[in-house]
């Protein structure tokens, strides 16, 4: 049977899909995806997998619905989407991932300079394969280059595009609203399905996003993360959606990994096993239902929408701070950290600190106070004679010949003990003339052999 291509492959193979999860590192697994098909999504892709790994580790390939692949070895894309193609409807090259991963392993969106390597990748592929490829990209800046790069991609044999409305800097904080004006132009300018993605957080926003751009479908991420029952227009109790989701993972397990009742969030983070989880959740909903009943009858929160924690409901991004590079001013990514850390909740990498050491505290108030160094800013040795860390005392006490006691480097002193050593050595006498066996004349004996 050839191979489907562009519309039909969307119309036939895929059904013409519509409602679709996006590629979630760690979010998107068998059993959440297998969630939101349950929950009105027609198509779901894999979490993104390396190709490198994939084809050389076996125990990371694992079953998929539709495969998504980053481009970090060139070959080795064609290699890893080979060992894939009989599992999935497509090899998705994800040309959109924003991540510093991604920026230092040279591939996602830091590829989208580079047409000629995509499109000989993607020629590759297409050629190759006996699935159709298909690739997920972010915008530039300018609708035009936007354009051209997404029919770039198309003539070089892309079946279908996903197109994310953010530049690859909108990211974080930082992200700001997607582009739907970008979307549209490039619906409008190629010949092959478009999904789009950005601005999605419930049922209203697919229709309207499908009805502005013309798209064929609408991806989401964090919308799906936040409500999985997002393309059934519901909002159900999350305690609802846990329970679900868990007997699913009791089937097709996975590795393990709240803004309110932050005491069960702490447990949570300790827990080991699947049946934890369950008695958390459980947990969960009962001290849920008691808010419910304390709840005023007939209030209703601002806006109309409803904030209520115990329900699933759209997730609102804070936008930048105040000083962020977005407003003007470089902000660095660990400085908004330490302003978000001033709440009680802890990331997953705190939690696991803070279960090693209960007596651990991330409050920055609290945080000792360093000297800085005179040279390159980082904590200086408190007993240092130059007022410098020890790396930069280092290079200075070499290049003076100088002492520093309180980083223990000698140089100065080692000098001196090695002249005064070599002072009190007595001066060598020439050796005499003499014939073998004379005294001072050489041995008769030069060698002998070892056993």
């Amino acid at each position: 049977m050839p191979k489907l291509e562009g519309f039909e492959f969307w119309s036939r193979t895929l059904r013409g899909a519509r409602h679709v999860v996006a590629p979630m590192v760690d979010q998107s697994e068998l059993a959440w995806r297998l969630l939101s098909r349950r929950h009105g999504a027609q198509l779901c892709y894999t979490p993104m997998l390396h190709a490198q790994v994939f084809v050389r580790d076996a125990n990371y390939r694992k079953e998929n619905l539709y495969c998504d692949v980053c481009p970090e070895d060139r070959p080795l894309i064609v290699q890893a989407a080979l060992l894939a193609q009989d599992y999935c409807d497509a090899i998705d090259l994800n040309l959109g991932c924003p991540q510093m991963i991604a920026k230092r392993g040279h591939y996602g969106a830091f590829l989208q300079e580079e047409w000629d390597l995509l499109q000989r990748m993607i020629l590759l592929a297409h050629e190759r394969l006996s699935v159709p490829v298909t690739c997920k990209i972010r915008v530039f800046p300018e609708i035009d280059k936007t354009v051209r790069y997404a029919q770039m991609l198309e003539k070089a044999g892309c079946q279908l595009l996903t197109v994310h409305g953010r530049t690859k800097e909108q990211k974080g904080p930082l992200s700001g609203t997607a582009s739907w004006e970008h979307i549209k132009a490039v619906r409008k300018a190629v010949a092959i399905p478009v999904f789009a993605n950005g601005n999605i957080q419930c049922l209203r926003d697919v229709e309207r996003c499908i009805q502005d751009t013309g798209v064929q479908g609408v991806m989401s991420a964090e919308g799906n993360l936040h409500n999985p029952a997002l393309f059934e227009g519901r909002s159900p109790a999350v305690w609802e959606l846990a329970e679900e989701y868990l007997d699913i993972v009791r089937q097709h397990p996975c590795p393990l990994s709240l803004q309110v009742h932050q005491q069960l969030r702490e447990e949570l983070a300790k827990v080991k096993t699947l049946e934890g989880i369950a008695a958390v959740s459980q947990e969960l909903k009962l001290r849920c239902q008691e808010d419910i009943s304390r709840q005023k009858e007939g209030e209703k929160p601002s806006g109309g929408l409803p904030f209520f924690h115990w329900i699933c409901q759209p997730y609102f991004r804070p936008g930048p701070k105040e000083g962020s590079k977005e407003n003007g001013g470089a902000r660095s990514k660990r400085a908004l950290e330490e302003e978000e850390g001033t709440t009680d909740v802890l990331s997953k990498n705190k939690q696991k600190k803070k279960l090693r050491n209960p007596h651990k505290t991330f409050d920055p108030s609290l945080k000792p106070k360093y000297a800085k160094c005179d040279q390159c800013g980082n904590p200086k040795g408190n007993r240092c004679v130059f007022n410098l860390c020890r790396g930069c005392c280092k290079k200075r006490a070499f290049k003076e010949t100088a002492d520093c006691p309180g980083h223990g480097l000698l140089f100065k002193t080692k000098l001196e003990r090695s002249l005064a050593w070599k002072g009190a050595q007595p001066r060598l006498q020439e050796p005499q003339q003499a014939g073998p066996g004379e005294p001072g004349g050489f041995p008769e004996v030069v060698g002998s052999a070892l056993a």
